[in-house]
């Protein structure tokens, strides 16, 4: 089962433009955690095989001793995940978390127990993606991003080694946007036609600054 993320995004006028997306879906992956470091300065968790692509959203249940590594809601909210830093094949690293109290104090060490978890990555072997900026829901589409046409609109990049799907746009594509909030959803499209959505939101245009 496919989950449909919200995501709000914004494309500033004249800057390249990327964004990453990652198909997740059901089932919940759960991994045992067999102790976490802090080493690097941020926790490193051992799990054996835990099987993510790198940067995967990720999040952590259940852990003893280092309890401020768990998530604060349980079950987690999409506040609660983080990307994971794959170092190998055994050892996540949570590089954006700053494993100090609200003191400043190192938090204690790991003792026992707790779960890796994170939803399944999709494959995306045979898919094509497509992205319609409309000004309306069901109104006129005025810039797409596409993973099939030609390179007048902006690009798509599959990959499903690493389970990314990449959407681009260059400088000049960008700086042709009206400054605006426009409507989206990110569709894939398997061989067989099967149209999946994966995200929606908003996308905000917003005045460049600098210029040439």
């Amino acid at each position: 089962m496919t989950t449909i993320e919200v995501n709000d995004l914004t494309i500033v006028q004249g800057k390249t433009y990327q964004q990453v997306f990652f198909w997740q879906q059901k089932p919940i992956v759960r991994k045992p955690i067999s102790g976490i470091s802090l080493t690097s300065g941020a926790p490193i968790i051992n799990v054996a095989a835990h099987g993510m692509p790198d940067g995967w959203p990720c999040v952590v249940l259940g852990v003893e001793g280092m309890i401020g590594v768990n998530a604060k809601n349980n079950p987690p909210r999409k506040s609660d995940y983080r990307d994971g830093l794959v170092l190998d094949a055994a050892h996540i690293e949570l590089n954006e978390v700053n494993p100090y109290d609200d003191r400043g104090r190192l938090w204690p060490a790991w003792t026992a127990g707790g779960f890796l978890q994170y939803l399944t990555p999709a494959s995306l072997a045979g898919y094509a993606a497509r992205m319609s900026l409309k000004d309306k829901i069901g109104g006129t589409e005025l810039f797409r991003f596409d993973s099939v046409v030609s390179p007048a609109t902006g690009l798509i990049a599959i990959n499903d080694g690493t389970k990314t799907i990449v959407l681009s746009a260059t400088a000049l594509l960008t700086a042709a946007l009206v400054a605006r909030r426009y409507v989206y959803d990110l569709e894939m499209v398997s061989a067989t036609g099967a149209v999946t959505a994966i995200s929606t939101g908003i996308v905000t245009v917003s005045n460049e600054v600098t210029t040439t």
